[in-house]
Formats: structure tokens, sequence, C-alpha cells
């Protein structure tokens, strides 16, 4: 058991790092399982390389909650659909990018509701297997000449489109029992790089990324989660990216847009960050950010990331009950079936393309 402020052991509860982190494989190893229960991190997130069948993933989220001792420790998943999706055939449904949406015929109420629809089918997935986070709505507004990192997995190419899709994602995840988070705050749409693989440079004045990149947000600023975009906006802060940037973080993703939420960086061994791992997790949550995750599993690094993560407290805490809090008791009833079928018949000719 970790040990709580000024030395005395906490007796209660382990303390909870303000982290997330990966697994490498389907079943958690024996060095796995002693790293989550010494580091106690607040939550655990899901890829393809983690995925069999039903039970196996449900084993494995029972698992690793279990090293926290937390029914309720958040598991999250990248299920966007489209090019994202850690869950699919033969065991899941495959499910459209956030673009086909956006085309679905029959003008905004229309697209709004299939886009709920959607959303409502992946939680219902999601939920049957434990996992309780979708690392969705994306809300970057792509911009013409941007890397495709994004493309197709936006709404669309408008404030008002991914706006309005965002919020109907949103609600339908969280009618299903699913927290959502929006991404990648302030705004990934007009990077002309790929973060995963360098740092993306931005060059467009203030006013023009408060209209356009950083405005889906701030019509989102309500949702409880939210993840950091590891791009520099020089019209904010010239010298470090938004997720370990002081300035972007308090003026612009607390300030300016208004998000209160809990506020995670995104993935920390991605190419565009620099410096030590540890490095990497002390300047985000030196930056403000109320949780670093790292998503690769491998053992060395998370360690090298436990070595900067802090402890999740104070106001940290506080957002994470929240969020926490947004979950319904019980969700909605759902005819998943008929769900399914209508959001067919809504995209036919639309996706696949």
């Amino acid at each position: 058991m970790r040990q709580a402020q000024g030395g005395r052991q906490n007796l209660l509860r382990p303390v909870t790092q303000a982290s997330i982190y990966g697994c490498s494989g389907p079943r958690l190893t024996a060095e796995e399982a002693a790293f989550f229960r010494d580091a106690q991190p607040w939550g655990f997130i899901l890829f393809r390389r983690n995925v069999e069948d039903p039970d196996q993933v449900r084993a494995l989220v029972a698992d690793l909650r279990a090293m926290v001792g937390r029914a309720d420790a958040p598991v999250l998943i990248d299920q966007e659909g489209g090019r994202v999706q850690r869950l699919g055939p033969p065991h899941w449904p495959r499910y459209p990018n956030g673009g086909a949406y956006g085309r679905v015929a029959g003008g905004g109420a229309r697209r709004r509701a299939i886009t709920w629809l959607g959303a409502r089918l992946m939680a219902h997935d999601l939920a049957a297997l434990g996992i309780n986070v979708d690392c969705v709505p994306v809300l970057d507004v792509p911009q013409p000449g941007a890397h495709d990192v994004i493309g197709d997995r936006a709404y669309g190419a408008t404030v008002q489109i991914v706006s309005s899709l965002g919020r109907a994602a949103s609600e339908g995840l969280i009618a299903g029992g699913v927290l959502p988070v929006i991404k990648h705050i302030p705004g990934h749409g007009r990077a002309g790089a790929d973060s995963h693989l360098s740092l993306p440079v931005v060059d467009a004045d203030l006013a023009t990324l408060q209209a356009v990149d950083f405005a889906p947000f701030r019509a989102l600023s309500d949702m409880p989660l939210a993840m950091t975009a590891h791009v520099v906006y020089r019209a904010v802060d010239p010298d470090a990216p938004a997720t370990t940037s002081r300035k972007a973080i308090a003026e612009v993703i607390r300030g300016s847009i208004g998000f209160d939420g809990l506020l995670m960086s995104d993935d920390l061994s991605m190419e565009a960050l620099s410096g030590t791992l540890t490095e990497r997790a002390e300047r985000s949550m030196a930056a403000g950010c109320d949780l670093v995750l790292h998503c690769n599993g491998r053992m060395d690094e998370m360690a090298a990331v436990a070595a900067g993560a802090r402890t999740l407290e104070g106001r940290g805490a506080e957002r994470a009950c929240a969020a926490l809090a947004r979950l319904p008791k019980v969700a909605e009833p759902f005819d998943a079936a008929a769900g399914r079928a209508e959001l067919e018949a809504a995209l036919a000719g639309i996706w696949p393309a």
C-alpha cells in the first residue's frame, strides 16, 4: 500500500495516482498486476491487443478493477467507429466514422437522432463488458491542408455540425451508462502533422482559433471529461503544446472555453512530446492536467510515468468524483436490435462508402 501525504499510511484505502494506463495483452501479467496494485491508477485503457472475445474482455476489466479495489474504476476505450474502433467483428458490429453521421439525409434533427443512436448502440456494447468510458466525441474541425489524422473522424467541417453531433454522441453514450471524453481539446483539426509521430504547430491567429477550433469545445464545456491535444498554438503559447502549457490550459481550456471537468493528457508516449516520460508526466501535471494517460502497456515506460505522476487530490479528485457521478444508476431501456436496424437503414448508401 502506498503512503499518504506526511508519511502516514492510509489504512482506509490506497492513495489514487492521477494516471491511466494500458496493459500489454488480453490478460494481466504478474508484473502488471503487481505494478497496478502498487501504483493505484485512477483508471485503465484498452486497445485491440487487449481484446479476444466478450468473456475475455469482461474478465480483464474485472481483473483491472480488482487491482485497485474499486468496482467503479474507469476503464476507457477508443471506440469511435470507422478507422478507430478497438472492438469489431466477429464479436461486435462495425460502426461508421464520425463523418458518415454528418451526411445522413433528412437535415440536422435527423442527423442528431442517428448520431445519438450510434453512440447509444456503442454504449450498449461497452456497458455489457464493464467498460464505462469511451474516448468520443472527436470535436476537432478539419481545415483544408491539415493532416488527415482527424479527417473523416470528424462529424463535419463546420463548428455547427461538429458541436451539434458531438453533443448528440455524448448524450447517447451517457444514456447507455458510458462517459464521453471530448477530444482533442482545444482542437486538432488545423494541425499539419500527426501528433503520434511529430509535434504539430498551428500558426492561426487567436481570433480564428476562438471562432473555429475552440468553439465546439466551448459548446460542450459541460461534459465530464476531456483529452488534450499535443499541438502548439503559436498565438497562445509558442513554446509548448497544449498538454504541457500552463497558459493554454489556464487561459484557453479552463478560461475562454470554460471547461471545468476532468482533464487528461493525450498519450504521453506520442512523439509530439519531448523529454523523458517522467518529465512529460511532470510537465503535464504542472501545466494543469488532472490525469496523465499512457497507452502502450510497456512496463518500463509505465514505471517512468508513475515516477512523475502525482496523487489525485484536491480539485482534480473533486472533478474525478463529479465525472463518475454523471453515470446513470440504471441505463435507459433500449431495444438494441431495433436500434441497429434503424442505424443501418439511415446509413444505407453512405457507409460503408
